[in-house]
């Protein structure tokens, strides 16, 4: 009986993913995930085959600058609407030409030639970088809008499985091709990563909750700029939101990015790096996105994105405890496991969290500006200080701090808990028909 039992609730877990919005936001991730790799293992790959300066190689590092301004133009996305393709509706309308727009500037880098003009190249890296961050502002309102409420956690879920799918299978397709036709007919092959998006706008359609919301109140091109502002920050405890997303994920960012440093120090091997750092944590990471869509749907949003701010703190405390242990494959496997594990939870329920923040309105431009605020602060933080912190209090130290920093964003988001704000403060996003969804 006890099998039985267990083989059902399996089954019942399993059951959200299998619907169709969340197999939509499958789709959206794959495509969402390509153009990352195009310019970056993709073209670090092509560059370093052609001989080109290892200095020249990490400074197309820069393309990827243009997401984090996303924001700036995300407007265009709400409030512009297509001609003739615009019958089928914003978003689908949009969806499309952004699609085109990223598969012609994946095209467009693959015909540069780098032997022979490396700015050209750079400059195609950058076009796909704008291609790319428009592309993902479609996408994300677009899954936004198409999932229920109770789906956001399933759906993020979904998402980060197809963005590792496309980035990473983008990314081994075109090695393979490039031995074989050439870096040329990689690029082309690999702009076919953009259709799966179109297939999935097709099969949904307009997202009927986006319709809803422009009907009740239209908006214009003015209103579609200052709208989202407005409405934002005309909310009951704005502010502290907003201090939320810019402190929530300082220290994960801290810790995650100065790793390779500490295994270079503790003396890891490269195939030690690539079988735990890579391949343990890869796996842990998958596991840990399911686990954060069931949290998610089990425990409701305030306690799931409380319950992932604490583990992803311990996470930092585990590098501490691997610095300390020194050089130890255990220690390695078990800190690896746990962060990414982690890390797949948090990064599954705070990008539900964070979908709910939107007003249905502007839910291209809220979620750019909600998306880009979150990886600011610690980006900069990093590759500002994060080194310098490292050399002057060594990794045990600098570890244990990145632990402190965590905290102040769990204090912040219990007390949102405590005081209703996490509930008043949430938009239309994640409510059914103007109702609330629960967020127990």
């Amino acid at each position: 009986m006890n099998t039985v039992s267990e083989s059902r609730s399996w089954l019942d877990a399993l059951k959200p993913y299998l619907e169709k919005e969340a197999l939509i936001a499958l789709l959206l991730g794959i495509s969402s995930g390509f153009p990352y790799a195009m310019i970056g293992a993709t073209l670090s790959t092509r560059l370093a085959q052609d001989g080109i300066d290892k200095k020249a190689v990490t400074a197309f590092a820069l393309a990827f600058l243009v997401y984090n301004f996303k924001w700036a133009w995300a407007w265009i996305v709400d409030g512009v609407r297509i001609p003739i393709l615009g019958r089928l509706g914003q978003r689908v309308s949009w969806m499309i030409v952004s699609a085109a727009f990223v598969a012609i500037a994946v095209a467009n880098l693959g015909l540069s030639d780098p032997k022979a003009g490396l700015l050209f190249t750079a400059y195609s890296a950058v076009l796909l970088g704008f291609a790319g961050a428009t592309f993902d502002i479609v996408i994300d309102a677009y899954r936004i809008e198409v999932l229920r409420p109770d789906q956001q956690g399933i759906g993020a879920g979904m998402s980060q499985y197809g963005w590792r799918l496309g980035s990473a299978g983008a990314g081994a397709l075109a090695l393979v091709v490039a031995a074989r036709m050439g870096w040329e007919a990689a690029y082309f092959v690999c702009a076919a990563f953009a259709v799966p998006a179109v297939i999935a706008v097709l099969w949904g359609g307009e997202p009927a909750r986006h319709r809803e919301a422009v009907a009740r109140k239209a908006i214009n091109i003015g209103e579609s700029i200052v709208g989202p502002f407005k409405e934002f920050f005309s909310r009951h405890g704005a502010w502290l939101v907003l201090l939320f997303i810019l402190l929530h994920k300082i220290g994960d960012t801290l810790a995650n990015l100065t790793l390779r440093l500490l295994l270079e120090d503790l003396g890891f091997s490269n195939d030690e790096i690539a079988i735990y750092d890579v391949g343990v944590g890869f796996w842990a990471f998958l596991v840990g996105i399911f686990v954060g869509g069931i949290l998610y749907a089990k425990l409701g949003l305030k306690r799931s994105v409380l319950l992932s701010l604490f583990l992803m703190m311990i996470s930092n405390l585990s590098f501490a405890l691997l610095a300390a242990a020194g050089h130890s494959n255990w220690g390695l496997a078990a800190t690896i496991g746990f962060e990414n594990f982690a890390s797949g939870i948090g990064g599954t329920v705070l990008v539900a969290y964070f979908a709910a923040l939107c007003d249905l309105r502007f839910t291209a431009a809220h979620y750019a500006l909600i998306s880009s605020a979150a990886s600011i602060v610690g980006r900069f933080l990093t590759g500002t200080t994060a080194g310098a912190m490292v050399e002057g209090m060594g990794f045990f130290n600098f570890y244990l701090l990145t632990t402190v920093v965590a905290l102040p964003g769990i204090i912040l988001f219990w007390m949102m808990m405590r005081s209703g704000l996490a509930d008043s403060s949430i938009g239309t996003a994640a409510t059914f028909d103007g109702k609330p969804a629960s967020s127990t």
